[in-house]
This record gives structure tokens, sequence and C-alpha cells, in this order.
């Protein structure tokens, strides 16, 4: 029986991959945790044959969960279940340890095979994420700027466009606002925009954006 802890903050989200891992016998969720530090605290309680997990969660969360669970349980493969398109964070997330990267809006159809290629060991990605990771390890011609970020100011930048204003950044990473500010001025720095208008337009230029905020064109 393959043992199963979601980590997801809606509890609509959890109840469908449930629904869609029941109809599997050999495939059990026999854990649930709605935030990154109810997830850590059972990943050192209990063992696990895999982590399906969201990268987008009250405090903590993201690529630095991810981080944190690897390090500490470097054995369990982590299945990340996104709504993110895979170009945004699919990359980030394998080379932070995760095994895998699944859209939401691909799990009906794509979540049981992810489940059981990356706990047999295993990497579940799309061929265009496992064409972004080959040119990563090829002398590239040209650099898109939003690469040059680190991961925390890339997540950053991705609250930024999506319409967070800093204080609400703040409170979702366990940030001070200075530090939010530090970080939105060194994105610009590296990205060589002028302002969040930039910001916002330079995502939707390159699809990394699923809607487009009003007065921004």
């Amino acid at each position: 029986m393959v043992k199963i802890l979601i980590v997801d903050d809606h509890d609509i989200v959890r109840d469908g991959l449930k629904m869609l891992i029941a109809e599997h016998d050999d495939l059990e969720v026999a854990g649930e945790a709605d935030n990154g530090l109810s997830a850590l605290s059972m990943v050192r309680e209990t063992d696990w044959d895999i982590i399906l997990m969201d990268l987008s969660m009250p405090g903590k969360s993201g690529i630095d969960l991810v981080k944190q669970i690897k390090a500490e349980k470097s054995d369990i493969p982590l299945l990340i279940l996104s709504m993110h398109k895979e170009e945004q964070y699919a990359v980030r997330a394998i080379q932070a340890g995760a095994s895998g990267y699944l859209c939401k809006s691909d799990a009906s159809t794509s979540l049981i095979k992810a489940i059981r290629k990356v706990t047999s060991g295993g990497l579940f990605i799309t061929p265009a994420v496992a064409e972004q990771m080959a040119m990563g390890i090829m002398p590239a011609q040209t650099t898109l700027p939003h690469t040059l970020l680190s991961n925390r100011e890339f997540q950053v930048f991705q609250q930024i466009v999506e319409g967070s204003n800093l204080t609400k950044i703040a409170e979702n990473l366990n940030l001070s606002v200075k530090t939010i500010s530090t970080h939105k001025t060194r994105i610009m720095q590296k990205m060589e925009l002028n302002n969040v208008t930039d910001m916002i337009r330079y995502a939707i230029k390159h699809e990394m954006l699923d809607d487009i905020p009003d007065g921004v064109n």
C-alpha cells in the first residue's frame, strides 16, 4: 500500500484528490495538511511513500518548503501539484528536490500516472519542462531576465504581478514589508524594469499570468 500525504490549503482540492486516489486499492491517503508547518510536523512524525504538495499556501510554502522537507527526509518523493503553469515553477521545483510537477488542471487525467512514476523512483515532468532543464545545462544564447531571479525573488515577483501588495506578500511569506520592498527593488534592477506595470507587462508577454489585470495592455 502506497501511503500518501496531501498538503494543500484548499479543502475542495484535497477532497478532489482523495476521490481520484480512492479508486485505486493500492493507494491510500493516510494524512492531510493545510499549511507548511503542519506538513513539516507530519513529515517528521510519520514515514510517507509520497507527498502531494501545493506550492502556494499560507506561511511556509513554495520552493523553501520543498528544500526543507528534502533536507530532513531526502528519501520521500515530492509531487508538486500547482495552479501555476509548469513554465513558471517546474524547473525550480525539480532543482529544489521535487520528483515531479503536475498542473492541477491535469490532475484528473495524469495524477495516478504521476504518483506511480515518482514512487517507483522516476521523475514526472512534461517534455516542455525536460527541454527547459536541458537548455539550462547548455550555454545560453539569450537569458530571459526572470531566470536571473533567486527563488525568493521569483516568488515575490509572481505575487506582485498577480496583484498582491507588499503588505499581503509579507504576510504570505512571513517576512517584513521592508524585506519584501528590498526584494522588489532587486527584482526591478535585475530585470531592468521601472515599475509594477512593467513587471505585469513582462509577465503577460511571457505567458506567466492566467488573468490579465484591468488597465494593463
